[in-house]
């Protein structure tokens, strides 16, 4: 018995389909988007259900057309769709005054997708579909996140991906000063990366307000400066003794940021390092993260995290100053290891670590292992680590009390000498984790 429908139309009749669910998606958002208490009727409305159906369909014959007959059918739709679009677009404008043009622009989007379903591109029609209307459906949710926004903060935003897009791709991509340790391209990229990171911390709390509680806005704003939230919350616990508990658990929380956030960023610049560093950073993550819940199982009465205050990652003036940072901290560990070796580059680890814990780990990082040796990097950013831990503890001590001191200086101690004993017993944590059954990862 012969086929009914041939292979050809078959697929015809397919695309077809899926142009016209890409149009009744739009659809779909949209009608419910302008439901109200009173429903209009669809004549009332720029577009709806049946109209995004229609201009679906629309779109998949005109890319069947453009395939069978000449691309200049589907130009020639296009553009009708659009007139008529724009003159219903005027007419409704001036009966009701509403000027908004998303419902506009999503009937043109509709239109090309779905010529775009039947031109072969089925997949990627699909997917931009479904992105589309999600965006379109979030529009109170980015509103609101929009109005926490501040003018300096959009500013300062769009400064540094001015000079990141424009200024990134010309700096040149070699090395500079001695044994080549100042490569431009590099620094600024890693400038990037560090914010970036710092932002995703910064902008959660921006969001979140004061509704995240202190031990959530301590883990978030951990991400952008645990150093900045650790000061604030001594600061919060030298007048309201009260709150130790829970104060120690936001410091705490904040600080067990660190472990994973460095051992990310290592693996992006050094993933050999990384492994080094695995076991013994999930050994200090564990060890600070049972005290924090701890403390905050008896942190009493809450504590309005609004007072929490996190400083702009992205403000251009920060961002330069840490390059400028990174840029000395990578020449004088370069420097230093040269002329003292392993000391001098210790040392370095043990100054840096109390100033900026990132410069010292993305300096470490970007240093060749066969000249350095992976012990050492390992107990470089280690070194650091301690050093930061101490910095820390004084500064509850000194400005909490002792009360706060105890609670936070123990846990980060203690973190910092088990994984200092992990790697100073001699176990090779790199090839723990290489005997993971993982198929298909290069683990250096």
């Amino acid at each position: 018995m012969p086929e009914l429908i041939a292979g050809d139309e078959q697929r015809v009749l397919l695309e077809l389909a899926i142009a016209l669910t890409i149009g009744l998606l739009f659809g779909l958002e949209r009608g419910w988007h302008g439901k109200g208490a009173e429903q209009e009727a669809d004549t009332q409305k720029p577009a709806g259900v049946r109209t995004f159906g229609l201009i679906g369909l629309l779109g998949g014959v005109g890319g069947v057309l453009a395939e069978t007959i000449s691309p200049l059918a589907l130009g020639l739709m296009f553009v009708a769709l659009a007139a008529i679009i724009v003159g219903s677009f005027i007419v409704h404008v001036r009966e009701t005054g509403e000027a908004g043009s998303t419902t506009l622009v999503a009937e043109l989007l509709a239109f090309a997708l779905a010529a775009l379903s039947t031109l072969g591109h089925e997949v990627e029609a699909a997917a931009a579909a479904v992105v589309a209307t999600l965006l379109l459906g979030l529009k109170p949710q980015l509103h609101r996140w929009l109005g926490k926004i501040e003018q300096s903060e959009l500013q300062a935003t769009l400064k540094l991906l001015l000079i990141t897009v424009v200024l990134l791709p010309i700096l040149p991509d070699r090395g500079y000063g001695p044994a080549d340790a100042l490569n431009p391209y590099t620094l600024w990229w890693l400038v990037v990366l560090i914010a970036t990171i710092s932002y995703v911390g910064y902008f959660a709390v921006k969001v979140l307000g004061a509704n995240a509680g202190v031990p959530l806005t301590g883990l978030l704003a951990g991400l952008a400066s645990s150093t900045a939230l650790t000061l604030q919350l001594a600061r919060i616990g030298r007048s309201d003794r009260a709150h130790a508990n829970l104060i120690a658990a936001g410091i705490l929380i904040a600080n067990t940021t660190l472990f994973p956030r460095i051992l990310i960023i290592v693996a992006l610049l050094e993933p050999v390092l990384a492994l080094a560093l695995a076991v013994p950073l999930l050994a200090m993550t564990l060890l600070t993260s049972f005290p924090s819940l701890l403390f905050w199982l008896r942190r009493g009465r809450e504590l309005d995290a609004s007072a929490l205050q996190v400083s702009n990652p992205l403000a251009l003036g920060q961002a330069m100053r840490f390059g400028l940072l990174l840029a000395a901290v990578m020449l004088v560990a370069r420097i230093s290891a040269d002329l003292f070796g392993d000391a001098g580059l210790l040392g370095v680890a043990a100054i840096s670590g109390i100033a900026d814990l990132n410069a010292i780990t993305l300096s470490v990082a970007r240093m060749e292992l066969a000249e350095l040796g992976q012990r050492t990097a390992v107990l470089a950013i280690l070194v650091a680590l301690s050093a930061n831990a101490v910095f820390k503890t004084l500064i509850c001590t000194t400005i909490g009390g002792g009360a706060l001191g105890w609670r936070v200086g123990l846990p980060l101690l203690a973190a910092i000498v088990a994984g200092s004993a992990l790697v100073l017993s001699g176990c090779d944590c790199a090839q723990w984790i290489r005997r993971i059954p993982l198929p298909a990862i290069d683990w250096g």
